[in-house]
Formats: C-alpha cells, structure tokens, sequence
C-alpha cells in the first residue's frame, strides 16, 4: 500500500485485466467492472463462454477484449499482457482469480493433480504479477489484485494441494508488496481472501471421495467477493477477508490452532461437511475447459449470503474495525471493573 494515499483512479476510466473471467467470482468481477464503464481484459481458457461474458459487458457499457489463456503457461500470461496493453495503451488494474480444485487426502491424490493445482493456483497467479509488473513500473501506477482464501490461512483436510496453493499466494503477495513500498514503485497490492463461495468451481472439481465436494459453510455468494474486488480496485487495502464466517476462522486459526484442530476433527465433521449426497460424475476441468456458455454462481445457492455486513462495513474500513475493537476492550474492561466492584 502507498502510504498517505487512498483513491484510485475511477473504474470507469480503467483498464482492467481479470483471469478466470468466463465463470464464477472472476465473471462476476468482470461483469461489474464493465457495468461501471471499464475497459475488462477477459482471459480463461473457455472462449465460448469468454464471448458470452463480452457481450453482456458491452450491453452493459464496457469495453471488452477477449484474449483466450490458459494461465497456467507463462508464455500465454505474458501474451495476455501484451495483448491488453496493445489495445487499451496500459493496464490500471490486474485481477488474479482462476481457479481449479480437487479433493481427496493426500495419499489418494497423485502427484500430477498436485502439481496441476499448483500450477493453476499459485503459479498462475505469479505469472499474472509477473506480467502486469514492467506494464504498470513504466507508468508508476497500477493495482494487482490477488484472490486468495482463508483456507491459505487455515487449511482444512481433503484440499491439501488447495491450501498449499492459496497459502503460497499469500506468502508471494506479502513479499512483493513489501519489495514495492520500499521502491515506492507506485503499485499498489492487494490480497483478498473470501470464505466458501456459490461458484461452479465445486462441481467442476476433481473428486476423490466418491461423491461431488459441496463448500464448508457458511457459504457466500459470487457478488459479495466481486464488490470486494472493485472496492479495492479504487481503495488502497492491504487484505479484505470476505464473510465474517471467514473472518472468524482466521481469528480462531491465531487463537489457538490446536483447539481448532480438535473442533474440525471433532466427530470427524470438517469431512462430512465437504461431502455433498450427489454422486460424483466424474467430469471436471483440470485439464482443460468446461464446455458450454459458463455461469457466474454454482449449485449451493439455498441458504446463502448475498451479502456481508461484515466485510463492507468494517473489514473495507481498517479504521472503523480498529474503532469497533477499542469500544469492545474498553467495554470488557468497565465490566470487570463493575464486577469487581
């Protein structure tokens, strides 16, 4: 984060990159930036529906460029920046989303799916700061936008390979964030970090346990980590959890994370509660794309959250969260006080 400085250029005057555009939180993403007027950069590897999402943005009132990546190669990232550079002159924002999963313990799991998920978690994402970097260090401005989990946070068992992944763009971002202040290099970088989300990445994952995966609750809907994104796509923030839900498994997870451990393994519920009852059908996008036209939210949209008052209210607003936490204390405190009395 730039010290002092809180605005950024509006988003109807960026031009904005988003991988992992044709589904899920990323198609999300890519549809508000364009329905605030943004020029969106649209990479994944599925270009029907990368060419569904351009034209509901042009409906909307964006700009948007198609550029099929799989982001997983380096050469195709690079291509990616060029690309958007080459049409729009610069790049203002680079958003970090695309995704894969695959659940199974660690001895089920063969060595190559724990590579691809590496690969297309973590190394994707490297690729993307790496190729937005020498775009936005020649104009002195941009903001990186890393999509994390709070599972980089707190792993969980049966996604091993996941949280390494997400746990890895966390350690990554913080470095880079780190090298960028202390170059005042004018780039911003932000990681955020969303609790489970209504996407399709659960039933495109690879299962191993012999039914389709669901996510842990409390489960978040696509738009709640979207308005996230855009918010720190013209606010500075160092981290945004989204979902209180996450937010507290961070807390717990510093807490004390052997307590923590004890409460997942506690009747064995942090594996029942990524067992859906829906037979597995072993269809998944590992290794390549998904067909068909790609949708933003996934099959858990009964009983979830649309919003978190949480995470706009105070985690968007490091001073009031701090406000909220120095009212709590000093209430504690009055009411030992009284109680001592």
């Amino acid at each position: 984060m730039i010290r002092g400085i809180e605005t950024l250029r509006p988003i109807s005057e960026q031009v904005v990159v988003v991988t992992g555009a044709s589904s899920g939180i990323g198609r999300e993403t890519a549809l508000r930036f364009g329905q605030r007027g943004a020029s969106v950069v649209l990479a994944a590897r599925n270009e029907v529906a990368l060419g569904e999402v351009a034209r509901e943005i042009e409906r909307l009132g964006g700009i948007p460029l198609v550029v099929v990546t799989d982001v997983a190669e380096w050469a195709q990232v690079d291509r990616l920046a060029q690309e958007a550079v080459a049409q729009f002159g610069r790049i203002d924002t680079w958003v970090n989303v695309a995704a894969i999963a695959g659940y199974g313990t660690v001895e089920q799991t063969p060595v190559e799916e724990i590579e691809r998920q590496i690969q297309v978690i973590l190394m994707s994402q490297i690729y993307g700061m790496k190729a937005a970097l020498p775009r936005m260090q020649r104009e002195r401005w941009g903001t990186i936008i890393n999509v994390g989990s709070v599972l980089g946070a707190r792993s969980v068992p049966l996604q091993a390979a996941y949280c390494a992944a997400k746990g890895g763009i966390k350690g990554f971002t913080d470095s880079l964030r780190l090298e960028l202040e202390h170059e005042k290099a004018g780039i911003n970088v932000t990681l955020i970090l969303p609790s489970s989300v209504n996407t399709p990445l659960f039933g495109h994952a690879r299962s191993r346990l012999g039914v389709k995966p669901r996510p842990i609750p409390p489960v978040y809907e696509p738009n709640v980590v979207a308005e996230a994104i855009l918010f720190a796509a013209e606010h500075q923030r160092r981290d945004i959890v989204v979902g209180g839900g996450g937010k507290l498994l961070t807390v717990m997870e510093r807490l004390s994370p052997s307590f923590l451990d004890r409460f997942m393994l506690a009747w064995g519920q942090m594996f029942k509660l990524q067992m859906s009852d829906r037979p597995d059908d072993g269809e998944d996008n590992f290794f390549g794309p998904m067909d068909g036209n790609g949708s933003v939210t996934g099959e858990w949209g009964r009983g979830s959250r649309s919003r978190s008052l949480y995470t706009r209210h105070l985690e968007q607003y490091p001073n009031q969260k701090r406000a909220l936490l120095i009212a709590a204390v000093l209430g504690i405190v009055a009411l030992a006080r009284r109680a001592g009395r």
